[in-house]
């Protein structure tokens, strides 16, 4: 590989509005921005894109693509969760015949939204029931936010919704105080670059709501720069990760 070959970002086809940005921070930085993976074989690459995409170029480009662990919201600190979580099942979620909110964990299981169902008879047919999910107590979120971690830091972020409806504003003092308190609780478990998302739950209090890839997350009102930098370490070269970050990795090269 020549050295003096630009780096480059993916983004697929069609392009969200993050991407948009993304692409704008990522040509100011001298990357090429691409479509196309063909225009990115036998040079150094990142992604920015759904995992279904991702699946299918991480082989060829040699990415190393960063994820939590389906489990992860499973060992974080019952006090920071306010509801019992736990992963299991689509099957065995089915059974269930009591009120539960169900969400794959991550994007892997993408064609089941994240729903509140009144029993698991209400899930859907069709599907794999071996496919892993995760149940939660229902807890009402008055707004919710969305921090771009790096290196356990917090380096930008953004409000994303207030009582379930879009509604992207810059972090408050409440929830980067709260999003510190998390991380130095649990980011250990995480990978080095993530997107983690909290809440303020209708009572007042504060609660996890999950961790997400952060080459997959809608950056709303954080700073595209700042959300760069965490994309860039999330879905690089594979040859690049770190053995803190092993195992996190999705896809070819994964240790899990």
């Amino acid at each position: 590989m020549d050295a003096r070959t630009p780096p480059v970002l993916l983004l697929p086809a069609p392009r969200t509005s993050t991407a948009e940005l993304l692409a704008r921070a990522a040509a100011w930085r001298g990357y090429e921005v691409a479509g196309r993976a063909a225009h990115a074989e036998g040079r150094r690459a990142h992604w920015y894109g759904g995992p279904r995409a991702a699946a299918r170029v991480a082989g060829p480009l040699g990415l190393g693509l960063l994820e939590p662990a389906d489990d992860w919201l499973t060992r974080v600190p019952r006090p920071l969760l306010g509801r019992a979580v736990r992963l299991t099942t689509l099957a065995e979620a089915r059974t269930l015949r009591e009120r539960v909110f169900v969400k794959p964990p991550s994007a892997k299981l993408d064609l089941l939204p994240a729903a509140v169902h009144e029993d698991g008879t209400g899930l859907p047919g069709g599907l794999d029931g071996a496919q892993p999910v995760l149940v939660s107590g229902v807890v009402e979120f008055a707004a919710e936010y969305r921090l771009f971690v790096l290196d356990g830091e917090a380096v930008t972020g953004s409000r994303y919704a207030v009582h379930g409806r879009l509604d992207p504003a810059p972090l408050d003092g409440g929830s980067r105080a709260f999003g510190r308190t998390v991380l130095d609780a649990t980011s250990a478990g995480l990978p080095s670059a993530v997107c983690l998302d909290i809440g303020r739950l209708a009572d007042g209090g504060w609660a996890v709501v999950e961790a997400n890839m952060a080459w997959f997350a809608h950056c709303y009102a954080a700073e595209p720069d700042r959300v760069l930098d965490v994309v860039l370490r999330a879905a690089g070269p594979l040859g690049a990760v770190t053995d803190r970050d092993r195992p996190h990795l999705r896809g070819p090269g994964a240790d899990r």
